[in-house]
């Protein structure tokens, strides 16, 4: 968002609250229509002492970029939809497949997880989620898909990851391998190239 943005969302009653009496400024009605707008999360509208009119506004925080067969749109910290900007294009994982509505809440956990590790946060660079409801991550580094299933026992698979990058980085044999799958109980099983 921007001045301009939130300038247009403080009109009131098609006309600005610049030289208005305090008693005409309906700053609760203010306040929700500044809240209205699906970048905002959180706003405070009030007046000073000498008359100003201020506006504190939280804009929401995208975590990820869902490309579906439709549309396009952003994740937020709090797993809500929130539309692309004009302004701004956030740098985030990226997201797509066969992606609806309901895979928000699972799409959210998964890039929490991501995000709350270092390591996974710099590694992985996007997701597409395929029909059958399983994950295949993209690295930054390297040409490996990294078939993760679903989102179930999902510390455990992306410690088992860490590992085997660990290993094969240490040794220099990650390049040999085209595919690394995560969604068998305590095993990795790769695909050579």
């Amino acid at each position: 968002m921007n001045y301009q943005i939130v300038n247009k969302l403080l009109i009131q009653n098609n006309t600005t609250v610049k030289n208005q009496a305090k008693s005409v400024i309906d700053l609760h009605q203010l306040e929700a229509n500044v809240l209205s707008h699906p970048m905002v999360e959180d706003a405070a509208i009030f007046l000073t002492v000498d008359g100003l009119l201020k506006a504190k506004i939280k804009q929401r925080t995208p975590i990820a970029r869902v490309l579906s067969n439709t549309r396009s749109y952003y994740i937020d910290k709090q797993a809500k939809k929130m539309p692309l900007s004009e302004n701004y294009s956030a740098r985030v994982l990226l997201v797509s497949g066969d992606v609806n509505e309901g895979d928000i809440e699972e799409i959210h956990y998964l890039v929490t997880a991501i995000l709350n590790d270092e390591f996974l946060k710099k590694q992985l660079i996007s997701i597409k989620k395929m029909p059958n409801n399983e994950f295949i991550l993209n690295t930054r580094v390297g040409d490996q898909k990294i078939v993760l299933g679903n989102t179930t026992n999902l510390n455990q698979k992306f410690k088992k990851l860490k590992s085997f990058f660990n290993k094969t980085m240490a040794d220099k044999t990650i390049e040999k391998y085209s595919a690394i799958n995560l969604k068998y109980n305590n095993q990795v099983v790769c695909t050579k190239k």
